[in-house]
């Protein structure tokens, strides 16, 4: 579907935001990434501290307090779900989400609303996105936004060329300027995490340095594998969804 081009001035892009074959048939603009919003005062009230990691999430004291997105019905939840499989591995990943599901009270239909639920007091912890959590605490919600150590599933806006087309030359100088700093400073308006280095302005409430922990994504393993994976996930924890 794809007509590969790659701009003038794509090494000045952070790698993880561009196709790695020898001629890009895709170039990534802006990303958001996942997070654990965890609300302080349900924390303290039930005895918890806040995790550091994806794995802290399986251990006894959170039990019932963790809502996450259901993958079906959410892209964030996907993007959960593919990058702890690539994290742990297929055999360890699973293990994993076996040990959190024991710990989960819901999974939601929305990639926002567990943190929206954190922030109102309705959970301890809520796996959702950054950018999400960090509005919350803007406006006044008792959480915090972490980045888990392992690492951060993530995913992009991307602009590519339809193979085909008979404006070639016009899609081409788009592909240009879409790599540009100036386009990357527009991107940054309204996205925390763009693919320009250096261009990005640290978020109130972000955690620092986003790119650091953002995991080494294979998009080709997500998108392969997806169906697969869905109808995995499906048979073994869709018992705790919530009703559509």
């Amino acid at each position: 579907m794809l007509q590969p081009y790659t701009p003038k001035g794509l090494k000045n892009l952070d790698p993880k935001f561009y196709d790695q074959d020898d001629n890009a048939s895709w170039i990534g603009m802006d990303a958001y990434v996942a997070a654990i919003c965890y609300n302080t005062i349900e924390g303290k009230k039930n005895n918890l501290v806040a995790p550091k990691s994806w794995w802290d999430l399986t251990k006894p004291m959170y039990k019932g307090h963790v809502i996450m997105p259901n993958p079906n019905s959410s892209g964030t939840g996907f993007l959960d779900v593919s990058s702890w499989l690539q994290l742990f591995g297929e055999k360890g990943g699973w293990a994993y989400m076996d040990a959190l599901h024991d710990n989960i009270a819901r999974y939601t239909h929305s990639g926002s609303k567990p943190c929206k639920l954190a922030a109102a007091g309705e959970t301890a912890i809520g796996v959702s996105f950054a950018f999400r959590g960090a509005r919350s605490k803007a406006a006044g919600a008792p959480i915090d936004v972490i980045f888990a150590k392992e690492g951060i599933g993530w995913e992009l806006e991307a602009a590519a060329i339809i193979a085909g087309t008979d404006k070639l030359e016009a899609a081409k100088t788009l592909m240009d300027w879409s790599v540009t700093k100036k386009a990357n400073i527009m991107y940054n308006v309204a996205y925390a995490v763009v693919g320009y280095k250096g261009v990005a302005k640290q978020v109130p409430h972000f955690p620092p340095n986003v790119l650091d922990h953002m995991i080494e994504n294979d998009f080709e393993f997500a998108a392969n594998n997806r169906k697969r994976i869905l109808a995995e996930w499906q048979k073994r924890y869709d018992s705790k969804s919530d009703p559509k």
